[in-house]
């Protein structure tokens, strides 16, 4: 009896276009939100520009709480919340808000670290100008670590691309969908190898294509020093 390549390339086609779908989402809704937080960390952190000990320590507390959960876990607390935002929990669109809520803090923290690694004469020189709090944060911690930034963007994609493939075991969509109904619980071993293969292959092209860019505005600073 001959496999049904037919239906299983359709299928992959349709579960990695939901895949795209949540991880790029979620990945802007990281980003857009997980910036002002990691700068947030930064600047109220002992040594910052606006040190506030208390809001820096209990931001700090929220967000590694949130991280240290379980994704699992993460997308079955937030059944409810996803249902009243959405108006369903299943599916790719239901999906993208445990993934985004996931991914805000870690990404903040990735922003944190980067912003650490700006050379402390840098922001010295800033503020030695008389410039703003806001303006240091805007044209010199932003614009010195935007290679960093741009990676960490890179990192939190790749990461929601696994997370997206747990989501399946929830009626999530994508190819982790794929690969546990058809692949693991409908016995289609074919199906399951290839919808991880289509994963893998996502993660390669997502790493080098951030790890490009960032390389890219890299070479550009160096050029305009």
């Amino acid at each position: 009896m001959s496999y049904d390549w037919d239906t299983l390339i359709g299928e992959l086609q349709t579960t990695t276009g939901e895949t795209l779908y949540m991880v790029l989402a979620s990945t802007v809704v990281a980003v857009l939100l997980g910036t002002p937080l990691g700068i947030l960390l930064h600047v109220t952190a002992p040594n910052g520009l606006n040190p506030r000990p208390v809001t820096h320590q209990v931001v700090g507390a929220v967000v590694d709480v949130v991280r240290s959960l379980p994704f699992v876990v993460l997308l079955i607390a937030l059944t409810e919340v996803t249902h009243a935002i959405v108006g369903t929990s299943i599916g790719s669109t239901a999906s993208i808000v445990p993934l985004a809520i996931g991914a805000v803090p870690f990404f903040g923290r990735l922003v944190q670290n980067v912003l650490r690694e700006v050379n402390a004469s840098v922001v010295e020189a800033a503020i030695t100008t008389g410039a703003t709090r806001a303006k240091i944060v805007r044209s010199v911690l932003l614009r010195e670590s935007a290679p960093g930034l741009v990676a960490a963007v890179g990192v939190t994609a790749v990461a929601l691309l696994g997370y997206s493939a747990v989501a399946g075991l929830l009626g999530g969509g994508g190819l982790g969908d794929l690969a546990i109904r058809k692949g693991y619980q409908g016995y289609d071993n074919t199906a399951l190898y290839m919808s991880v293969a289509v994963l893998g292959v996502i993660a390669l092209i997502l790493q080098f294509v951030f790890d490009f860019a960032a390389r890219a505005i890299d070479k550009r600073r160096s050029a305009a020093i």
